[in-house]
């Protein structure tokens, strides 16, 4: 795929890096003073509601929720404009025998370091917290 600008660019890597479990890959592609807001708002994952900001608290995001599973990664389209990409996906997550499926809108801002200073992930957490708990019934 030939990107239209950095942050689309940036933006698949983070899918890429994610999928295949490398960390230090992802981590890197953040500025230092990153924030992670995946799911927008107050849930389990960010308990204030205010994302992962820096990469020490990104880097505790990705060992409790990316490296916990093994996804699949589905960019539907994407829609780079200027220094941000905002991709809708189909995310499918394999949880401790549990497979769960998401859809989402990820948005990617860069600076002009060509580092991912934002990634904001609009999802439901609660219609995933419910496809985990009927998957356990069975």
């Amino acid at each position: 795929m030939e990107y239209k600008t950095k942050a689309q660019e940036l933006s698949f890597l983070s899918r890429k890096y994610a999928v295949n479990k490398q960390k230090s890959n992802w981590l890197e592609l953040f500025s230092d003073d990153a924030i992670v807001e995946d799911p927008i708002g107050v849930s389990p994952l960010d308990p204030i509601g205010k994302g992962h900001n820096g990469k020490v608290a990104i880097e505790a995001f990705y060992d409790t929720v990316i490296a916990n599973g093994d996804l699949v990664f589905e960019i539907v389209e994407s829609i780079p404009c200027g220094d941000e990409c905002a991709n809708f996906a189909n995310i499918t997550n394999k949880i401790d025998g549990a497979e769960i499926k998401t859809k989402m809108i990820v948005i990617y801002r860069v600076n002009s370091d060509d580092k991912i200073v934002s990634l904001r992930a609009f999802w439901d957490y609660v219609a995933m917290e419910q496809q985990l708990l009927s998957s356990q019934g069975d």
